[in-house]
């Protein structure tokens, strides 16, 4: 059985949106995508005194792919045009398949603009192949009491499984696209295994503490890269460890992405701004 091989360690860069603290791993000037993983910021941590004025994701539009927020510590709020709502707490995610094109908005509620608060949240963004891009949008969002976790290594190693399937464990959300997406915590020198991984790229992101993986030291905000052909992993916490881990098939096809927009060519972009301008998306208020 082959292991999976660090091919790089990316760095998060700091590009701070207003005043919320953010780290962006990818893309960066060496990578542009893991295939099928394009985009990730890691707001904060950081902490809002009472009367702030929140995260600062007005409404705007997207189409062409998904995007899955994990809520590492506070709140935030989700409406779209599509009329999905909802309030995800810490621990919880969700994940929307904007597909033909909507338009969200992302805030903070008005409990944690109040009172302030910690804050700490990933937002991914997964490709869709062209035969999905216009697919139904559609949105679910899951509490942390929604999410199932497989614990193993004497409870060292805990997956919390949001898509994909590992051993009994299946996750609530129906990836279209097959994808495998985790968090998992590691405790100090806990394990986790990971097979039938020959031909998929994984997506392996630090947000908390250091781990080790084929013999090198990862520290926190890192994206590693890993080889497509090796079948099996193991990740190892130092001392202790949180991360975004998942994985894939490649789409392989080509990407022209312009702002809230990810199609396969620059016509489909030009029409996506079109309908938009149009109305199409539809709209919210807050």
């Amino acid at each position: 059985m082959a292991h999976k091989s660090v091919l790089a360690l990316h760095t998060a860069r700091r590009d701070d949106i207003g005043n919320l603290a953010t780290r962006r791993p990818l893309p960066n000037p060496a990578l542009e995508q893991v295939d099928p993983f394009l985009f990730l910021n890691h707001h904060g941590p950081q902490f809002f005194l009472p009367q702030n004025t929140g995260l600062p994701f007005a409404p705007h539009p997207h189409r062409g792919f998904e995007t899955v927020s994990f809520i590492v510590a506070g709140e935030m709020a989700h409406v779209d045009s599509a009329g999905h709502e909802s309030v995800i707490r810490a621990g919880g995610v969700q994940w929307m398949t904007a597909g033909s094109g909507l338009v969200h908005a992302e805030v903070s509620p008005k409990s944690f603009k109040e009172d302030g608060g910690r804050l700490e949240i990933l937002q991914l963004w997964v490709n869709l192949p062209s035969a999905l891009k216009m697919t139904q949008p559609r949105y679910v969002g899951l509490q942390a009491e929604d999410i199932p976790v497989h614990r193993s290594d004497d409870d060292r190693a805990r997956l919390y499984l949001v898509s994909g399937r590992y051993g009994d464990t299946v996750g609530p959300i129906d990836s279209l696209t097959g994808v495998f997406m985790s968090v998992l915590d590691l405790a100090g020198g806990g394990r986790m295994h990971f097979d039938g991984l020959a031909g998929r790229n994984v997506f392996l992101y630090v947000i908390n503490g250091d781990i080790r993986i084929g013999g090198r030291e990862v520290p926190r905000w890192t994206l590693v890269t890993l080889d497509l052909d090796g079948d099996h992993l193991e990740i190892e916490g130092l001392p202790e460890a949180t991360m975004l881990f998942g994985h894939a098939d490649p789409i392989g096809e080509p990407v022209v992405a312009h702002g809230p927009f990810v199609m396969n060519t620059v016509e489909e972009i030009n029409q996506a701004v079109t309908d938009h301008m149009n109305g199409k998306f539809g709209s919210v208020r807050l």
